[in-house]
């Protein structure tokens, strides 16, 4: 048995790593899409008031068009519904912002005002799970237009514009539908085969210990798939691609649990497939799919509804705090020192907060680092985009091009596009000091960090311990029912698969949780051996119940495809 920390007590302070923080990741298979997306929305609104001389009203449209920027990862229909949500979202935000500004100039007060819609902001993104990019483009709006002013007047018609504009976004974030109408499910199918292949490839090169972030990342992939899918309609034309996909997210799921019976060349063969227009490959095993299906159809009948949603605001009130108390503080700092921008600030803090402390102190050096190399790219960018106001709009498009291509490499290196491209933006109502605009983003981030990142510091998060708790007990409980199963000679059609399924989310909510704890400080400290037994045994019981039921050699070659349509 590993040694294991203490189930009680105070967990120590950690130590802050830079080690990784920097690195550049592969880019995201769809980087290309959000980039020109994200352009394609804002473009269009740009030009249009570049052509009127309205180029003062770009951020109401902007507000608008950067909804684009949302839902890529979602089928359609979960993505028409999504979409309409966050512009309704950023409506609201700048709604509250515009009346926010037309009744008081007390800078005070407006920074109190973002600092508050960005905590409601930031829950509401992380309960529903909106994002990337999440909370931090909707703050990024409702700040900059507490410091515009307004009158009670002019709301209406700038409201309308940033309606306008977020209907144009929903058009361009709907336009493939036509083209690749399963796009999404299929990349998310994809995604799921090549990280249970790449598990099952290292299995047996070394000690399990030191496969399990490969077996962390499967899982959570296979997941996510089994999201994607889920939210595809159960009857119908559409539901035969679901179900000729829930059949190779199963396969994925096999592998993990039985990684030395997988060919993972396999794998990625079916992976590789499912990014063409062709046909969706066979598995090649018709009587095994239909048990697994009876499994995950029975899985689904006995699922519980998912919790309101102010059940789910609950466990995120540590980060709420910490949200409206950094962003407040940043701003606070930010207007005692004398800077005519405190907004920005309050948006570094707020870009921040991620699930747990060690996280956020990762994203506040990358988010330094990315400003205070972006501010520098101004500084070259700045005489070309001064030459016209035409030059100005195709610079920012370039860098907000720039900005999605390359934030899945590393959030700091997207945001070397962003900062330019949000200091351009301020210059859409006339050109202003190049150096005075520098200094003042420089010392706002470098503020908005510092007080953010201490904020964190002092708003724990105490709760994180007992969702580890909870996750082990609900893990246990999965592999008990798994393995009452396992013992019965003849179990109901589909209820070991379901029971399977069961506890290989179970597993991953474990996973999950206990990385995020794990990331704390302050608070008890966790039951790292209670986690890792019930992860060892658990694990071995889902190898059982594949090996039980239907880890027998697919049969035929791996290239067949069924009879559906992309």
């Amino acid at each position: 048995m590993s040694s294991a920390s203490p189930t009680s007590g105070t967990s120590p302070v950690r130590r802050l790593s830079l080690a990784g923080v920097l690195r550049l990741r592969r880019p995201s298979e769809i980087w290309f899409k959000p980039a020109l997306s994200s352009v394609a929305a804002v473009a269009p609104p740009n030009l249009l008031l570049l052509a009127l001389g309205r180029l003062d009203l770009a951020m109401y449209t902007m507000a608008g068009s950067l909804c684009a920027l949302y839902a890529h990862n979602r089928p359609y229909a979960a993505r028409a519904r999504t979409l309409a949500w966050v512009v309704l979202g950023m409506i609201g935000g700048l709604a509250v912002a515009l009346v926010t500004a037309s009744l008081t100039r007390d800078a005070v007060v407006l920074v109190t005002v973002g600092a508050l819609l960005a905590a409601v902001q930031k829950a509401l993104c992380d309960a529903t799970r909106v994002g990337p990019p999440g909370n931090v483009v909707l703050t990024f709006i409702s700040s900059a237009a507490l410091f515009v002013p307004q009158s009670l007047g002019q709301i209406p018609g700038h409201l309308a514009l940033a309606a306008a504009a977020g209907v144009w976004a929903w058009l361009v974030g709907m336009a493939p539908a036509p083209i690749r109408p399963h796009g999404p499910e299929r990349r998310a199918t994809a995604q799921a085969l090549n990280a249970a292949a790449a598990y099952a490839a290292a299995h047996g090169t070394g000690a399990d210990e030191d496969h399990a972030p490969a077996r962390a990342a499967g899982y959570a992939a296979v997941q996510a798939a089994w999201q994607t899918l889920l939210a595809l309609p159960a009857t119908g034309a559409r539901a035969t691609t679901r179900q000729a996909l829930e059949r190779l997210v199963v396969r994925a799921e096999v592998a993990l649990a039985a990684p030395a019976d997988t060919d993972p060349e396999r794998l990625r063969a079916w992976a590789h497939a499912l990014r063409g227009a062709g046909r969706i490959p066979r598995t090649g095993d018709a009587p095994a799919d239909t048990d697994e299906l009876l499994g995950v159809d029975a899985e689904l009948a006995a699922r519980p509804a998912p919790p309101p949603l102010w059940r789910r605001l609950g466990p995120l009130a540590p980060i709420a705090a910490r949200t409206a108390l950094g962003c407040a503080l940043a701003g606070y700092a930010s207007l005692a020192l004398g800077i005519g921008r405190p907004y920005w600030a309050l948006v570094t803090a707020a870009a921040l907060y991620q699930a747990n402390l060690t996280l956020t102190w990762s994203r506040a050096v990358q988010r330094v680092v990315g400003n205070l190399a972006g501010v520098l790219l101004f500084a070259a960018i700045a005489p070309l985009a001064h030459l016209g106001q035409a030059l100005l709009v195709l610079c920012c498009l370039a860098l907000n091009f720039g900005a999605e291509a390359l934030i899945t490499r590393n959030y700091w290196l997207g945001s070397v596009c962003v900062t330019p491209m949000a200091l351009l933006v301020t210059e859409f109502a006339g050109y202003q000091a190049t150096g005075d605009l520098m200094t003042e983003r420089a010392v706002d981030t470098v503020v908005g960090a510092l007080v953010g990142f201490l904020a964190a510091v002092v708003v724990t998060n105490r709760r994180a311990g007992n969702r580890v708790e909870q996750a082990v007990t609900a893990a246990d409980r999965a592999r008990e029912r798994a393995a009452r199963l396992l013992a019965e000679p003849a179990p109901a059609p589909g209820a070991l698969e379901a029971a399977r399924r069961g506890l290989a989310v179970a597993l991953t909510d474990l996973r999950a949780t206990a990385d995020g704890a794990a990331g704390e400080w302050w608070g008890r400290a966790l039951p790292q051996e209670r986690v890792v037994l019930a992860e060892r045994s658990g694990h071995r019981t889902l190898a059982e119940a594949v090996r039980r039921q239907a880890v027998r050699p697919d049969r035929g070659a791996g290239t067949r495809t069924e009879d559906v349509q992309p």
